[in-house]
């Protein structure tokens, strides 16, 4: 059973030849099986073409994953293996996704809508966390703390035994690293539930995991509903740990489950960023990270620069010249070499995108750019929504509240600096801020006064693995990334070594006591 995507040399023709050859099967516990859940159909959201159908896992599925993953983790070895033994086979899998990087963008291209330029970018950055992850493993110590007593003592981490990783439709190469690499990288086994949307490239990583010498039956791949694959594996008593991607609400329940359990969580959730551009920003660069951060990705990023501040002074010819170059950037299919904004990942999506700008428009925004489904021909059977601008609203309007999760950028004016922090931190979400001014001091003062886990200064939607990502508020609980991503997978535990020959004494303290 192979998962074979070949990229041509002819971009034009990758979301075809990414079709092939994409069998009925799903991942469990190191078997490649038909799933016996309901049937998924796969659509190309550049066509509206179904490309392939998936049978889902189930409940059942998730027990067995979880069983056989727990005992597999501790028979192969992989929990007791020493840490670079661990690593070289996350070093091989980075390797193995770096070569199989054009089948991966074409795949999920072809899965998502994303353009291939974008598709390739995030396989690459998959690959380099997978060897990041091992870099860290190798060079991660344990601790001995300072003494306090007559004894040696001593901070170490072993692994939690399964967890479980629920990752979105926007990214999901990118995702899967992301909570793959350090989960595995602490030794343990991992079911993983990518999107009903977009499940492809979660299952060819299964397959280059599995070629590069990960043990059979640490990993399992289920894809499936939400609603009862993701359920079921948060509910599981022995699942130790989930790190979850997606919308609030589904993460504010998982969160519920999760402290009935006492099981810890990682959530990264959506986002509302405010993007703040100064009177004395470079206003070409400003332009060029505006548009970057709104609408790459066709806008369905929870990190998008949804809300453009723009100081008062500038603010008329700035949002002028915005709405130029937004209405010059190309829609159309992600295998287009020159496509800027790429389709929605479905109808459904695009639809709910547009209705939410159509009650903006009646509650009174001004559309200065888009604002409807396009009426080109050539677009008609795909999922496509155009980079859309308002302005005329107040940061109280529910387009201003609301994650749209589509290429829709909201522009208001602001003041002071006093006045945007105001308006940038009165919002539920706290995921990312853009700030844009060649007055280093005041973008460190404002950066830091803003209620966001990441902030950028003349820059937008730039990330490191090396760097910890975290959201505030409805935004997420917790923190991927970085080097002690590998300790959010992992169980501490503290040993203490007596180094006297001396018995315990009861009743009064001793030199062998400590607070």
């Amino acid at each position: 059973m192979t998962l074979a995507v070949n990229a041509p040399a002819d971009p034009a023709a990758a979301g075809v030849d990414a079709a092939h050859d994409l069998p009925d099967r799903i991942y469990v516990a190191g078997r490649w099986e038909v799933g016996s859940g309901a049937v998924i159909e796969s659509v190309d959201p550049s066509t509206g073409r179904i490309f392939a159908t998936l049978h889902a896992a189930t409940t059942e599925t998730v027990d067995i994953a979880v069983r056989e993953g727990l005992s597999a983790a501790r028979t192969s070895g992989w929990a007791a293996m020493l840490p670079h033994e661990r690593a070289a086979v996350l070093h091989r899998i980075g390797n193995a996704i770096d070569a199989a990087r054009d089948r991966i963008a074409a795949l999920q291209t072809l899965d998502t809508g994303k353009t291939l330029t974008e598709t390739r970018a995030l396989a690459t950055s998959a690959a380099n966390t997978f060897r990041y992850m091992a870099a860290a493993l190798e060079t991660m110590d344990g601790a001995l703390t300072t003494p306090r007593g007559p004894w040696l003592t001593m901070s170490t981490h072993r692994p939690m035994g399964v967890v479980g990783a629920i990752t979105p439709w926007n990214s999901p190469i990118a995702s899967d690293a992301q909570k793959l690499a350090p989960a595995l990288a602490a030794g343990n086994a991992v079911i993983s539930k990518p999107p009903v949307w977009a499940p492809w490239v979660t299952l060819l990583l299964a397959r280059l995991c599995e070629e590069a010498g990960l043990p059979r039956g640490v990993l399992s791949v289920l894809p499936g509903p939400g609603r009862t694959v993701g359920e079921a594996i948060v509910r599981h008593p022995d699942v130790a740990k989930v790190s979850f991607t997606g919308g609030t609400s589904t993460g504010r329940h998982l969160a519920h489950v999760a402290a009935d359990k006492l099981m810890p969580i990682t959530l990264e959730l959506g986002g509302k960023s405010p993007t703040i551009v100064f009177e004395d920003a470079d206003v070409e660069r400003a332009l060029q990270g505006v548009l970057f951060g709104i609408f790459s990705s066709s806008g369905q990023s929870c990190i998008a620069g949804s809300r453009v501040f723009v100081h008062r002074s500038i603010f008329e010819s700035f949002t002028d010249e915005l709405v130029r170059r937004a209405g010059r950037l190309r829609l159309g299919p992600g295998t287009d070499p020159q496509t800027a904004v790429a389709p929605m990942i479905s109808l459904q999506h695009r639809d709910s995108v547009a209705a939410m700008v159509d009650a903006a428009t009646d509650a009174g925004a001004q559309v200065r750019l888009g604002g409807a489904i396009p009426d080109d021909p050539r677009l008609a059977d795909g999922s496509y929504y155009p980079p859309t601008i308002l302005t005329d609203v107040t940061n109280t309007a529910d387009i201003c509240r609301r994650e749209v999760f589509g290429p829709v950028a909201v522009v208001l004016p602001f003041d002071d600096e006093a006045d945007v922090i105001d308006q940038s931190n009165d919002n539920d979400f706290g995921l990312a801020c853009g700030i844009w001014t060649e007055n280093y001091r005041r973008a460190l003062r404002v950066g830091d006064a803003i209620d966001a886990g990441t902030v950028w200064i003349n820059t937008y939607k730039q990330f490191s693995i090396s760097t910890p990502f975290t959201g505030l508020r409805d935004s997420g609980l917790g923190t991927e990334k970085g080097r002690d991503a590998i300790r959010q997978y992992s169980d501490q535990k503290s040993i203490y070594l007596d180094l006297t020959e001396a018995p315990l004494t009861w009743g009064a303290p001793t030199e062998r006591t400590c607070p």
